[in-house]
């Protein structure tokens, strides 16, 4: 399946900005959707936003519309999360993950599941806190 890679973690303060990267071997195999998932100790691991290769649909979880985008850049098969108006509630463990299988897994909040994904990478620390 490959290698994936996530960076870009770190502390922010409340209203700051970071930019997740998603980058490895993985990404450079065939996939029908890229996601970004989150996870707190605790509790299960959510899906945040997806992107399928086959059309350039995008999808997010509602507690992040308009303040995250994703994006992918096809010629170095690298996979952005731009994360803006950080909230307390953001903090999290981020995973990229991809989808090798079908579109189904990038549709709607009931299919973008991490069970639909079978790549993942060890995920990158989000913290936010002034």
């Amino acid at each position: 399946q490959g290698q994936i890679v996530e960076s870009g973690g770190g502390l922010v303060q409340p209203g700051g900005s970071l930019r997740l990267s998603c980058t490895g071997s993985g990404l450079s195999r065939h996939h029908y959707a890229v996601g970004w998932f989150r996870q707190v100790p605790g509790k299960e691991r959510e899906g945040v936003s997806c992107t399928r290769t086959t059309d350039d649909f995008t999808f997010y979880t509602d507690s992040v519309k308009g303040r995250f985008t994703i994006s992918r850049d096809k010629i170095k098969g690298t996979s952005y999360l731009q994360m803006n108006s950080l909230k307390p509630e953001d903090p999290a463990v981020y995973y990229c993950a991809t989808d090798s299988t079908s579109t189904v897994g990038c549709q709607d909040s009931y299919y973008f599941r991490a069970r639909e994904y079978e790549n993942w990478g060890q995920g990158t620390q989000v913290t936010v806190s002034s």
